[in-house]
């Protein structure tokens, strides 16, 4: 029996045995890295610098890439160098950090989306008080408030996960560390009724964010049906497919990695889940929002062709 305060590290799950998968794995994942350091970058940059983008949806969508630039630098360099170096050690220091950042990323991107389907509410379903709603001081402070709360929710799921006693050895079943994966090594009678506890404040945390989401969309689409011309509506609908299409990709995956029955879990599947959710979104979400967006695709395409220009 051992417990917490003799672990030094925890093993994490092992992409593959294979020598050469490993090093197919890690330019996988530089890759991936590679493309979402490139979007969110040319996305906040691009934001930063055109001045005719500095609006409220442009100003969420610079704060959601900055997530997404947390959320892909949390995970994937530590997976990458692992794969590299045939290993599965991670500090038990560096675990709690690597925790509580991805809770607190992932948090602040959730509160980010929901603040942005309030933005494309007010803009579609409220036009005439949309100045005066969502000026640059209500910007600043939901942007504020959204970050905040994730970092107190953060605080609190990391705090919460490693003050349990752990007995189980020091194995992992995940790539990255995760809470769920951590409270299973627990001995603690009062581990299931913690888990329990955390499971209920981020579900009903995720899920008022859903329904709001859902709620606010109905109105979305009830409204857009009214306008009389077809290219109000089109542009209507393109400024909202980006941000709707962002939604449902994150909050699937996450919500059926962990939601799923344990009778049909399995490595391999929660493998592909934890990369679905946790790598994926942050590398496509740039793209997305580029493709539909042709103000920050000019943008996009004017910050990178710029250095050319002077030749």
């Amino acid at each position: 029996m051992s417990n917490s305060s003799s672990i030094s590290h925890f093993l994490l799950l092992a992409l593959t045995e294979m020598r050469q998968l490993q090093l197919l794995h890690f330019c996988l994942l530089l890759g991936i890295a590679l493309a979402a350091l490139l979007g969110n970058g040319l996305i906040i940059s691009a934001v930063a610098c055109g001045h005719h983008l500095h609006t409220p949806m442009f100003f969420f969508l610079l704060n959601l890439a900055l997530t997404d630039l947390g959320s892909i630098c949390t995970t994937v360099p530590k997976a990458m160098h692992n794969s590299l170096w045939d290993t599965r050690d991670i500090s038990y220091t560096g675990c709690a950090v690597q925790v509580f950042l991805l809770i607190f990323f992932m948090g602040a991107e959730l509160s980010l989306l929901t603040i942005m389907c309030y933005d494309r509410y007010l803009s579609i379903c409220k036009p005439l008080h949309y100045g005066t709603l969502v000026g640059s001081r209500a910007c600043a402070h939901m942007a504020a408030a959204a970050w905040a709360s994730a970092f107190l929710n953060a605080l609190m799921h990391t705090a919460n996960t490693f003050s349990l006693p752990l007995c189980h050895g020091n194995a992992l079943g995940q790539f990255f560390c995760d809470v769920p994966p951590i409270i299973k090594l627990s001995c603690s009678h009062t581990s299931a009724l913690r888990k329990l506890g955390l499971s209920a404040v981020s579900a009903c945390s995720a899920f008022g964010c859903f329904v709001f989401i859902v709620f606010s969309y109905v109105q979305i689409f009830r409204a857009v049906l009214t306008i009389p011309s077809e290219q109000g509506r089109h542009k209507a609908f393109s400024t909202c497919l980006p941000h709707l299409t962002v939604v449902t990709l994150f909050l699937s995956t996450a919500a059926f990695a962990y939601l799923k029955p344990s009778s049909v879990s399995s490595p391999s599947l929660d493998l592909a889940l934890s990369v679905l959710y946790s790598v994926v979104p942050p590398a496509l979400n740039p793209l997305i929002y580029s493709l539909r967006n042709q103000e920050l695709k000019a943008a996009v395409w004017t910050l990178m062709s710029g250095p050319f220009r002077k030749h």
